[in-house]
Formats: C-alpha cells, structure tokens, sequence
C-alpha cells in the first residue's frame, strides 16, 4: 500500500536544482533515504523501498555519496574494540 502526499514547492527550486519536477522529487526520495539510513532510523532495503530504487542502487548511491553501508553506532563499536 502506498500514500500519495503533496508537496508545495516554489518554482525557483526547479530552476536552482536544473530538474523537472518528477526528477526532483525522485532526488528528494532518494536523499531522505539517504540521510535516514545515516542515522539508523531505517534498514537499507526500507531506504531502497524509499527511493523507489533496488537494494543494489541504493548501495551504489551511498557508494556516490561516500556514505557507509554499514550500520554501526559508536557505542556498540566502542564496546567490540573493548572486547
């Protein structure tokens, strides 16, 4: 099941992004799922589900964006170096 929402969005941002609107939207997909994954709030293939792309894709963007795939907080890092 999806949910279509609406997002208001001043003409200027096409312009200052150089993208049609179904582009822009498609990078904002992607760039929360992004940021998301970053911080743990969701798995890789909820953020791929996200951005409307495959699981590969997904990877390969954050490949892109120089983020890891890796899901690992610093205090679980902390204690298996301590180990």
């Amino acid at each position: 099941m999806s949910v279509q929402v609406i997002v208001e969005l001043p003409e200027e941002v096409f312009a200052m992004t150089r993208s049609a609107p179904k582009e822009f939207i498609n990078e904002m997909r992607l760039a929360a799922a992004i940021k998301w994954f970053e911080i743990g709030k969701i798995s890789q293939s909820k953020a791929a589900e996200i951005a409307g792309i495959s699981r590969h894709d997904f990877l390969m963007a954050l490949k892109q964006y120089d983020i890891s795939p890796f899901q690992v907080h610093e205090g679980d890092f902390l204690q298996e170096v301590e180990d």
